[in-house]
């Protein structure tokens, strides 16, 4: 059976770092803490759990952080958390389960990272990630900031999850303050890191240079598709934003360029022509978003809601408008019963009950 060395980077955690701890506590074999200069009782709190505490000097870069952390790593894994995610209880059993079947010739392990949650505690926003990684120099992490390890080698991807859960916003400046000082180096940006500068541009509303950043990005020959697809829809919301409705609607279009259409954007695109009031075209995309196949594995951002939650009840919206209440109302239904607890299903179930019951007198 394989063994697992945690390695964690924290800094200033004292508010999360014990949950995720005890969330992961009995399940691996060595726990590595690499406190990057916390002035709260973080190192403290983490003594409590493993003797192997290390400080290392924050260089505003998290692929050098965590690339230190695994050098300290003795175990045939190394398997990273942040300090405010959690394994939950449902998941340590198979999580026990992998560890004992676990070929070794296995390089990485792919686990789903939920990062998002609806009001019944369901992920709305998911993806998979690099989660177990061989313990070798040949492994190592890339990119000052959103870091990856580049896969290679025997790759597999597991159902487990870890659940991203934070309790305070942090410094949401951070990621975008590194971009920024690694261009003022004159340092190039690969094209992934090129995307997530774009996306950091437009978190921060700054929509015009993120158009002109990922403009750039999908005009470049390089670059991941599932990145290519991700910056059509945040380069179409930029210009939604600055008032440029048809480059946002052709931008959007654009992303079916690069591969078969996403549930993601046909809802998008539906979403478009609903506020045109244009609502048999924005039937017709919302009906293509729940035609369309889930694929996680293809390692962009899912968004599962949009596979057939979303694209239902803006189906039942769109018929309400048309006239159609029957179908409407059949609409809101199919959405129940994706999420019976929904307050948009049990608004739409009143509307409807209201409107039978005046139809009836």
């Amino acid at each position: 059976m394989p063994t697992i060395s945690l390695c964690m980077i924290v800094k200033n955690e004292e508010m999360h770092i014990a949950r995720c701890l005890d969330s992961i506590a009995g399940l691996v074999d060595e726990m590595i803490i690499v406190d990057t200069g916390s002035v709260d009782r973080t190192v403290e709190i983490v003594s409590n759990y493993t003797a192997k505490v290390y400080s290392y000097p924050w260089k505003d870069d998290f692929s050098d952080a965590r690339n230190y952390s695994f050098s300290k790593a003795s175990m045939d894994y190394c398997m990273w958390m942040d300090a405010d995610d959690v394994l939950e209880e449902s998941e340590k059993e198979p999580f026990l389960q992998l560890k004992q079947t676990l070929p070794l010739t296995v390089d990485i392990v792919m686990m789903k990272y939920h990062t998002s949650f609806d009001e019944a505690g369901k992920p709305t926003f998911s993806y998979f990630r690099e989660r177990w990684i061989r313990n070798s120099p040949k492994y190592r992490w890339v990119g000052a900031v959103h870091e990856v390890i580049p896969p290679s080698g025997s790759i597999v991807y597991s159902d487990l999850a870890i659940s991203h859960k934070k309790r305070n916003a942090g410094d949401p400046g951070r990621n975008l303050k590194i971009y920024r000082k690694v261009l003022a180096e004159g340092k190039q940006l690969d094209p992934r890191q090129q995307y997530y500068f774009g996306r950091e541009l437009y978190y921060h509303k700054q929509y015009k240079e993120a158009v002109s950043v990922l403009e750039r990005f999908l005009r470049a020959e390089e670059g991941w598709i599932e990145n290519k697809i991700e910056a059509c829809s945040i380069c179409a919301d930029c210009y939604h934003c600055l008032g440029q409705e048809q480059d946002a609607l052709n931008t959007l279009l654009r992303s079916m360029s690069f591969d078969l259409p996403r549930a993601e954007l046909c809802c998008e695109i539906g979403k478009y022509f609903l506020k045109q009031d244009n609502y048999h075209t924005a039937v017709y995309w919302y009906e293509t978003a729940l035609s369309r196949p889930k694929n996680e594995y293809a390692g962009g951002f899912v968004l599962p809601d949009c596979y057939d939650y979303i694209p239902l009840l803006q189906l039942c919206v769109c018929y309400d408008r048309i006239g159609d209440r029957k179908k409407a109302k059949e609409y809101n239904e199919r959405a129940g019963a994706c999420k019976p607890y929904s307050e948009a299903y049990l608004y739409n179930k009143q509307y409807f009950d209201r409107i039978g019951n005046q139809s009836s007198r």
